[in-house]
């Protein structure tokens, strides 16, 4: 079981996310643990404050460093004891070999930014890692760590039902997902590739990875540069450049 613990000052913001579908039956099933926890607990004066003004002046108001503290002591959140993940727009970008990575640690710990952002000593002494979904500034990291959540918890074994499912998937292999298709074989003239109909596995395989080096090379071809390619798949892009 993999233990997520999310702090926040919109804890409920998770209930829905998190309380349907596929996470909701790895939650009941035992495999993924998810809890929320209000950063407004930590806070000492009687308005449970969680911001304050920056020193030296600006706009905005910036998240203090001893709510935030305080509230990773009271669950447990140790230095070594669980992962501890800072989710801010300077952090790095998010990817699927960092859910991997993150899928083989128990218990994951997201913290989630507001306002203008965090004091930097939460950077420095409270994350051992700062995580953004994309170059875009959203109004707090709750949708952030959703995004991590539920990439991270898709990934550990038997959540999917068939792990196998994870492995073909965009991006697991450093490429885009090849085209799908499911009944019927017709609709208005469309019809599904023969190759998929004709119960020759092998050749069912060639088709799809020569599709999705195809649509990786058309859409997304920066992730050719890391893509584990084989000689075979190098010739196929030749040969699809050439088509081009």
């Amino acid at each position: 079981m993999v233990r997520f613990d999310i702090l926040s000052i919109f804890p409920e913001m998770f209930e829905s996310f998190f309380g349907c579908s596929l996470l909701k039956k790895a939650r009941d099933r035992g495999l993924i643990r998810i809890e929320a926890h209000n950063i407004r607990d930590g806070a000492t004066d009687r308005h449970r404050m969680t911001d304050d003004y920056p020193y030296g002046g600006g706009a905005g108001m910036v998240m203090k460093v001893e709510p935030i503290a305080r509230v990773l002591e009271t669950i447990g959140a140790d230095p070594g004891g669980c992962l501890r993940v800072l989710l801010s727009p300077q952090g790095e970008i998010f990817s699927q070999a960092i859910a991997g990575e993150m899928a083989r640690a128990a218990r994951i710990v997201l913290i989630c930014g507001h306002y203008e952002g965090v004091d930097e000593r939460v950077r420095q002494n409270l994350a051992d890692r700062e995580i953004s979904i994309g170059d875009y500034i959203l109004t707090g990291g709750e949708a952030a760590a959703m995004v991590v959540v539920d990439a991270v918890a898709r990934l550990i074994p038997g959540v999917l039902g068939n792990d196998e499912s994870a492995h073909h998937e965009s991006f697991s292999e450093g490429l885009l997902e090849s085209p799908q298709y499911t009944r019927p074989e017709e609709f208005r003239g469309w019809k599904v590739p023969e190759v998929l109909l004709s119960g020759h596995h092998r050749e069912i395989e060639r088709w799809r990875r020569r599709e999705a080096l195809k649509r990786t090379l058309l859409r997304r071809p920066d992730l050719l540069a890391g893509a584990p390619l084989t000689e075979r798949d190098r010739k196929i892009l030749e040969e699809l450049k050439k088509e081009a």
